[in-house]
């Protein structure tokens, strides 16, 4: 298996995180090549089983190069894919003290909501997701973060779909006619 990891780090918590993910699976025996966006073509990717995207979320978004690169992507449909993104960690409210709840949450932070709908509006085939936190505007990672790197890594498929997994294409498929079949009784 091959798996192809980008990622958009700035200030090198992505980095961190995707030399972990590489450590975990070369563990296991796959080979993972890692690349920031800014060494890669979105419309030129290299052939692999499985791609791995990660971004830092800017203002609760994924980065605007992330963003223009994978608007950009060119794989078929049906191509899987998985994403692992680092995110501010949550914070206490400044006057209440308070932490946010968890809908807070979801209507601030849609760094993986929008890169899920740009990959799947591509066709693209979800694997898994997963995010890591920052504790501060440039890091660190949050505490215990290669566990959660492992158990992200622990959630890929090892197998790629094989070629005779799935459905038959429709063009395998003889028409009702050459199955010998009268279903237009005309």
């Amino acid at each position: 298996m091959k798996i192809e990891y980008f990622h958009a780090s700035r200030f090198g918590n992505g980095a961190l995180v995707a030399e972990e993910f590489q450590r975990q699976m070369a563990a296991k025996g796959v080979m993972v090549d890692v690349q920031h966006i800014r060494e890669a073509r979105p419309d030129r990717l290299p052939t692999a089983d499985l791609y791995v995207f990660s971004s830092p979320g800017r203002m609760g978004r994924p980065i605007g190069g992330m963003r223009r690169f994978l608007r950009k992507l060119r794989l078929p449909a049906g191509t899987r894919y998985a994403i692992l993104t680092t995110e501010m960690a949550p914070q206490p409210d400044k006057k209440t003290g308070q932490m946010p709840t968890e809908e807070e949450l979801a209507r601030w932070q849609r760094v993986r909501p929008i890169m899920n709908q740009l990959l799947q509006g591509a066709g693209l085939v979800k694997v898994a997701e997963d995010k890591v936190l920052v504790t501060g505007l440039k890091g660190p990672l949050e505490g215990g973060w290669q566990q959660k790197v492992a158990a992200f890594a622990a959630r890929i498929p090892l197998q790629a779909p094989s070629a005779d997994s799935g459905p038959e294409p429709a063009w395998a498929v003889p028409f009702a006619s050459e199955r010998g079949s009268h279903a237009c009784s005309g």
